[in-house]
């Protein structure tokens, strides 16, 4: 059974990003990119049940600029058994990228698809999803552990509850949240073994899906900046600030 795992460049975590002068977008240049750190869970859950003798293949994949493949050697020192990268525009919509990664999925038809949850750039958690309607496959989504017995699995999902465990018959579609698991460091060797892995690339046109813009970015801002905090010595303060400056309760 093979595992693919869609993975997704972005701005490295530990990075303060710069909105650009003319408000087009984010200042990208000699700024240092990363896997993100979800679609890093995904890698590191795959590996495992690789390990665990689940599966016989990871597949990494992402869809975006030439410069993805820097991520995708990444992911194949970290354990992936092999890469694919679709050239496309690093600005795509979930929808199409979701599209795109299904073309991908008919051709590999893997029994496990694992997403992280959500990519720190956008923030959307919409392409996991969209890609399972478009498949008709069962999903759990935000998984904290996942359990894979033959062609069934449990996943437990984190919700705003609680917890919620969910029974799914293969294939299915995961995506990973923070508690899945914590991602292994690549070693040295690894890392030059990563460089002799099999690295396939394509284009959306050659898989034939459609990946134009439906929503077009009109500006980019950053947050307006924080006023001050102010201590207050007595409740009877506080409540006069609450009522006649902040106005957020009634007189």
């Amino acid at each position: 059974m093979k595992v693919m795992v869609p993975v997704k460049r972005v701005v490295d975590a530990n990075v303060k990003v710069r909105v650009k002068a003319d408000g087009t977008g984010i200042d990208l240049a000699n700024v240092k990119m990363a896997v993100n750190p979800f679609c890093e869970i995904g890698i590191e859950e795959a590996v495992r049940l690789k390990e665990a003798g689940v599966v016989d293949e990871v597949i990494a994949v992402a869809v975006g600029a030439s410069n993805c493949q820097e991520q995708l050697r990444t992911c194949l020192a970290l354990g992936a058994d092999r890469a694919i990268l679709v050239e496309a525009a690093p600005d795509l919509e979930p929808l199409a990228v979701a599209k795109v990664l299904k073309a991908i999925y008919d051709n590999e038809q893997p029994g496990i698809v694992i997403f992280g949850k959500q990519s720190i750039d956008g923030d959307n958690s919409q392409t996991g999803p969209m890609f399972a309607a478009l498949t008709g496959l069962p999903q759990g989504t935000f998984a904290s552990n996942l359990a894979v017995d033959g062609d069934r699995a449990e996943v437990v999902r984190e919700v705003d509850g609680g917890l919620q465990t969910v029974a799914l018959t293969m294939p299915i579609v995961v995506t990973t949240d923070l508690r899945l698991n914590e991602p292994r460091y690549a070693s040295l060797p690894n890392i030059m073994k990563a460089k002799r892995k099999p690295f396939d690339t394509t284009t959306p046109e050659d898989l034939g899906v459609d990946v134009a813009r439906r929503t077009e970015i009109v500006d980019v801002a950053p947050p307006p900046e924080r006023q001050a905090g102010v201590k207050v010595a007595s409740v009877e303060e506080l409540v006069d600030k609450l009522k006649n400056e902040a106005k957020v309760i009634e007189a």
